[in-house]
């Protein structure tokens, strides 16, 4: 028993959504595509899991946030695929690929075969057990990386309203789902090993803002230490969570965010694999001509910094599917991914954006005492990150676009007087004159004569913006 596509998307994440829409504005035929998905519903987007889901009041439910509304494109409902002819397989399992045959076996025994594989397999959670601690299938020890999850954890923050919860991970499913469970009026004590939170993207100085609001939301911070192992009564509900160092929290229930791990075993030894994903080119193309990989699982190179890089968030996820899928229908019209990495949160009032690389020296700048302030990270020479609290929309892409550009920074005390208004500044740089030069009866175009006007005017430029920004903020704090 089998069927046969041109093109199969294994894989029912974020990714599978965005490429699916892709194909239907590339034209891609009825009955050509296949979407196969171990979810029983079709793609949505995940980041509503940690957010909107989880709130009290009004919350978000399917088929609201199904893909592709997080890119203010078209809602992919299961009425959506059958209209534009892609067949969904839902709640299915695949047990083996074979990459030669160009065929998949799902657990129900049917040979899926295609000319064109799509993997966006995505990650799973990584589990407690991974690390030696037992008690993952307590009913109040909850994860979160799919609708089911965060079904159970609505259910276990309804019946747990007033009492104690242990977040597990500092990272952003941890300082997500703590803002959430604050917010169903439940006490946080979140556990992490790392000096500080969100700490594979955090200075210290920002990390230490976020920290202290959310302290001021009642939650409390346990770091530098690991779980141990629970306390568990005769029913089987977790009670206290044990500490390394013998320390006990009550828990009415238990958050564990300790990462994830890409979903590669099926494509193991048949594919080129690097830095925990599949190695993709930048058409986002595998060893195997045939086999493409998208999102969390791809290790695609990042032009921008000339390194192959894996990145897990949906923003990665979203485009490259879609340039994936552009690659596969017009190779001769696309070129490389070129990707600048983003990441972005939004807990409380707060909100943050990211761009580019947080490698090198570190520039903070703004009010840490108010609302907008943000940090720029400068490498050999080279603005190379950029990230940024409270921003306004134009201010979020001033910093995009400035780190795209990947400046030259050759005075860092500058820079931090400068702050916001540098990025603000240095997308307004207008192109370099050129200077002509009579000879004669000859016009005759040369190269700027004088490059340190230029560079004067974006100094001049970049005092003036930051002035301007910094009267603006005052002015509306009055």
């Amino acid at each position: 028993m089998g069927r046969a596509f041109v093109y199969v998307i294994l894989g029912g994440g974020v990714a599978a959504g965005y490429a699916a829409l892709e194909f239907r504005k590339r034209g891609v035929s009825h009955g050509e595509l296949c979407i196969i998905s171990e979810e029983p519903v079709p793609p949505y987007e995940r980041p509503a899991l940690s957010k909107g889901y989880l709130l009290p009041e009004d919350p978000a439910r399917l088929p609201s946030f199904h893909t592709c509304v997080g890119a203010h494109e078209e809602r992919l409902t299961p009425k959506w695929y059958k209209e534009h002819g892609i067949e969904l397989v839902l709640g299915t399992q695949v047990k083996s690929a074979d990459i030669r045959r160009k065929t998949l076996l799902t657990a129900a025994g049917e040979t899926i075969s295609y000319k064109i594989l799509i993997i966006a397999t995505g990650a799973r959670a990584l589990k407690l057990e991974e690390f030696g601690v037992k008690g993952s299938d307590a009913e109040n020890v909850c994860y979160l990386r799919d609708l089911s999850d965060a079904n159970t954890l609505v259910d276990l923050m309804k019946s747990c309203s007033g009492g104690n919860a242990v977040v597990i991970g500092g990272g952003y499913i941890g300082m997500e789902c703590a803002a959430s469970l604050v917010i169903n009026k439940i006490s946080v004590a979140m556990v992490f090993p790392e000096a500080h939170c969100m700490a594979r993207l955090f200075t210290p100085k920002i990390a230490n803002y976020y920290e202290d609001y959310y302290k001021s939301k009642g939650v409390k911070f346990i770091k530098g230490t690991v779980l141990s192992s629970f306390e568990i009564d005769p029913s089987g509900k977790v009670t206290a969570v044990i500490l390394r160092d013998g320390s006990r929290l009550p828990a009415d229930m238990v958050v564990v965010g300790i990462g994830i791990r890409p979903n590669t075993s099926l494509f193991e030894g048949q594919l080129t694999l690097e830095k925990g994903g599949i190695k993709v080119n930048g058409k986002l193309q595998s060893s195997n001509s045939s086999v493409y990989a998208v999102g969390d699982v791809a290790a695609f190179p990042v032009k921008l910094f000339g390194e192959i890089r894996r990145l897990e968030h949906v923003d990665s996820a979203r485009k490259s599917a879609r340039h994936a899928v552009a690659a596969i229908m017009e190779p001769d019209k696309t070129g490389e991914f070129d990707y600048l990495p983003f990441f972005y949160s939004r807990v409380f009032t707060l909100s943050w954006q990211f761009y580019g690389d947080s490698a090198g020296e570190v520039i903070h700048f703004g009010d840490f005492s108010g609302s907008t302030f943000g940090a720029y990270w400068v490498n050999k020479g080279h603005l190379v990150g950029s990230f940024l609290e409270g921003g306004t929309k134009d201010e979020y892409d001033a910093v995009a676009k400035a780190t795209r550009l990947k400046p030259a920074i050759e005075d860092v005390a500058a820079l931090e007087r400068q702050g916001l208004g540098f990025a603000l500044a240095i997308i307004q740089k207008p192109p370099e004159p050129t200077v002509t030069e009579v000879q004669g009866s000859d016009l005759v175009l040369k190269k700027p004569l004088y490059a340190w006007h230029a560079t004067a005017g974006v100094l001049v430029a970049a005092s003036v913006a930051a002035f301007a920004y910094w009267y603006g903020r005052r002015r509306r704090r009055w």
